[in-house]
Formats: structure tokens, sequence, C-alpha cells
């Protein structure tokens, strides 16, 4: 395994979700973290990172998914691998845990925000804020941990290039849209290095703005439909397709096996006492709302690609009123596929719902209220809200131009979101002003979208020997990232 950690701790600071913070701890100036940047890109050149050799057939692409797997419900695993060999995107998104093995072994600074482990072109997309605005941020953190910067750039510029391929666009045009999000990346963490910490932790971006930074026509509308879908994803607008009433009058979440199953009396009070354990993670306002709801009923629902198999959870709530419903979601937290580069086995966190829950909170400038986590079966997970307005822009409508202007606007979010957790002037430094990163990570995401439609095809190959089992009926074209919002 790349030791990793010998280059982490130096120039890090204290880690924002682990270990004691201190108002008496000394501080690194700006002036000197930006030093250390630049003396950072002379001992390791960006352009180092721009090296990626295609390997064929790496009998470890399906050793790791294979092992990805243990722990899943195992009657859950066809549906995964269906969704995965539909096309190189899908299997792009199912693979974090690949990657992770990948992106480990790049020559990195050193310099370790929070990421988010899992930082695709569709792990991006709108949700509710506490306000009630419609907002766009990065939004999956099953993966975030404290890690390089450069692995969240990395899977972000990758995924673009293979999007582009899978929208037949040439190799110019994924090229444009992955140097537009590394400069918009550089920018953007410049930009927020020289406000203080404080301001830049209020930076957000809404519909209206998002609207506003995309240039193009074609972008401008598919952001105006996806908005107006995601305003529809409410649990009062779901509750007629998720719900129906029991021959008692009871609203009950509809089976429909078997990606939505219905749990037996053990399986549902276990959820209920988790829920009940969810409450005290929850601040005090929070937990007085709730107070004035009550458990209707519960199901496993299978979201996404990556998740699949791990067990998510969707739980009824109804308030004094028939009108006043709420759905919650429990997702299976397990440990963060970078965990092992970063500190090895030894577990860092005691709970991986709440490392998932406190990572999210870092990384987006305002965050489901609703956030908390809980144990229950033997298993850790995070609970949220379900149907909290999510919805993400459509990637298999963009043409060229509307790829670049989208793949920036994203590489903008994740500055925004490293930068407010740790080394915003350090990265700004090491990257520059010059247009080498931009060179170095469209070298790597070219290479890497190579690997990417190889490793594709083994997993194929290893379907169709018979290794790896999958669902008929659920192999399609999983480049459709608007599915996996719950």
């Amino acid at each position: 395994m790349p030791q990793f950690t010998q280059l982490l701790r130096p120039f890090a600071g204290s880690d924002p979700l682990h270990g004691s913070p201190s108002l008496r701890t000394r501080l690194v100036s700006r002036t000197e973290r930006e030093a250390i940047g630049r003396a950072m890109r002379e001992s390791r050149p960006i352009s180092a990172i721009g090296t990626w050799d295609v390997v064929a057939d790496r009998p470890q692409v399906v050793e790791l998914i294979e092992a990805s797997h243990d722990g899943r419900l195992e009657h859950l695993v066809p549906i995964r691998v269906a969704r995965m060999i539909g096309s190189p995107y899908g299997f792009l998104r199912g693979s974090a845990v690949v990657m992770a093995d990948d992106v480990a072994r790049l020559p990195v600074s050193g310099i370790t925000p929070v990421i988010g482990g899992d930082s695709h072109l569709g792990n991006f997309g709108f949700y509710r804020s506490p306000e009630g605005e419609l907002v766009i941020d990065i939004n999956d953190f099953d993966e975030a941990h404290v890690g390089a910067w450069e692995w969240d750039l990395a899977r972000l510029t990758a995924s673009i290039w293979v999007a582009g391929r899978e929208n037949s666009l040439g190799e110019d045009a994924c090229r444009s849209s992955v140097e537009a999000c590394v400069r918009a990346y550089a920018g953007e963490v410049a930009r927020l290095a020289r406000i203080p910490l404080l301001a830049r932790s209020f930076e957000r971006m809404d519909v209206t703005q998002l609207a506003e930074a995309a240039s193009d026509p074609g972008l401008r509308t598919a952001i105006q439909r996806a908005a107006k879908s995601a305003r529809k994803r409410t649990s009062d607008r779901v509750l007629p397709k998720l719900t129906s009433e029991n021959e008692l009058g009871e609203r009950e979440i509809v089976a429909e096996p078997p990606l939505v199953e219905r749990l037996d009396r053990r399986g549902a009070e276990e959820v209920a006492q988790g829920l009940d354990h969810y409450l005290t993670t929850l601040p005090a306002q929070w937990r007085r709302v709730l107070a004035w709801y009550q458990l209707s009923d519960v199901a496993h629902k299978v979201v996404g690609v990556g998740s699949v198999g791990l067990r998510a959870y969707v739980a009824l709530l109804e308030g004094t009123h028939p009108d006043d419903v709420l759905f919650l979601q429990l997702k299976q937290a397990r440990r963060s596929v970078l965990a092992r580069y970063v500190h090895g086995e030894h577990a860092w966190h005691d709970h991986q719902g709440q490392r998932v829950v406190e990572s999210q909170q870092a990384l987006q400038t305002v965050s489901d209220p609703l956030l908390g986590w809980t144990t229950f079966g033997g298993n850790q997970y995070y609970v949220r809200t379900f149907r909290n307005m999510k919805g993400t822009v459509p990637l298999d409508g963009l043409d060229a131009a509307a790829l670049a202007d989208y793949s920036h606007i994203v590489g903008t979010l994740l500055a925004k979101g490293h930068a407010r957790t740790s080394g915003a002037s350090m990265i700004a430094a090491y990257l520059g002003d010059d247009d080498a990163p931009a060179q170095a990570f469209a070298a790597f995401a070219r290479g890497y979208a190579d690997q990417t439609e190889a490793d594709h095809a083994t997993l194929v190959a290893a379907v169709r020997a018979g290794r790896l089992p999958v669902a008929e009926g659920f192999v399609g074209s999983a480049f459709r990232p608007g599915d996996a919002p719950a």
C-alpha cells in the first residue's frame, strides 16, 4: 500500500473532523502557507500527475469489486453488477473502490482538506436549503474523508472525459471540458484563499446564480428543467407514488421487489429503535420538530449504483394532519474507500455515519438540518431527509459547449468545498497561475478514461464468464446520474 500518511501530516494542520482543536494553537500564517505551497510545487511537480499508463485486464479490478460486495445484501449484488456493466460511465460510478486504489498511487502535494472521495460529475446536484431555497453543491459523501485534494480533482476530471465520450464528443471537446474544470477550480481556490475563512464559509450557489454562471443556452435550459423537476421531489409530492392505503385505512409504503421491499416485524422494530437513537444526534430544535411526527411505516429501498446491496431504508413519518408527512432515509455507512490509503487499517472514526454527516456539513455551505446518525442490527447508518428537492443536471444531453460550461461550474463547486476546510492558500500557491495544472489533469483524465473503458470490458468479461452474478432486466444505460439522488 502506498505510504501516503507520511505526506499527509506535516502541513495539513489539525484534522477538522478528528482530534481536539484549541484556540491557543499557534497558526501558520497565510504568507507562510503560500510559501509552503510554492515549495511543494518545486519538489513535487504538478506535471507528474499527468502520467497514467493503461493496464489492460487488471485482475485487481474484479477482485476489488468482489471484496466490496462483502457485507452487502447478497440478493441485490446482481443488480449492482448489472448497473455497472451498462456503460463505462456506469462502471465509473460504481467503482469508487477501484479508483481509490489507483489515485492513491499518484504523486500528490500532501495538502489534505476534507474531500468528497467520490466526486464524479454526477455527484453534484440540487437540494433544498434550510431556508427553502434550491441550491447546488457536492451531493454525495459516503466516501468523504480527509485526503489529497488531487484525488477528488482526478476523479472529477476522469468522469468528465468518460461522460464526454459517452455523449459521442471528440477528444478535443473532452479535453476542453476538463481544462475548463481545472481552471475554474484553480481560480476559485485562489479567490477564496484571499478572503477570511469565516466569510468563505458562507459562499454558496443557488439555482439563480447557477443559471447566471451558465453561458451556454443549452445548459441554461437543462438547468431550468432539472430545477423544475427537483422542486417536485418533496415528501408530500411523492406520497401518492410511494404509498397506498391498506385495508385498515393506514398509509404504507408500496413494495416493488427487489427495489422496494417491506420488512418483517423484527426488521421494522430494529429500524424504529435506530430512529429513536438518531434523534439524540440532532440539535435540540430539530428534535423538538420531529417529536411531532410518528413513524408509520418503513421499507428497504435500493438507490444509486455504488450503494446497491448496502442496507438503505425509507421511513414514512406522519404529523398531526394527513397532509403533514415526512420521509427519512437511513443509509448504511461503511469505512471510506480512501481511509486505508490515508492511515492504514486502523479506523480513525468510531462511527462511519457520523463521519458522513460531519463531512457533508464541512463540504457543503448549507446542509439538510435533519442529518444525523444511528446504529442498529450491527450496522452503522446516517439519516437524512428523503426527496429533499434533490436532483441533478442530466448529463446525457450535454453537447460540447454545455459540457465545458457545466465542467467549469462543478470545478468551482469542488474548490469551494475544499477551501472550506483546510489548505486553500497552499493549494492556490501550488497550482499557481499558469496552465500546467489544466494540462496535467487533462493528460491524466484521458489516460484514465482509457483505463475505465478497459476496466469496464474486464468486468463485462468476468460477468460473461460467470464469475460475477448479474440481474436480467437491470442492464441498461447507467449514464443517468439523476436516478441516484434520494
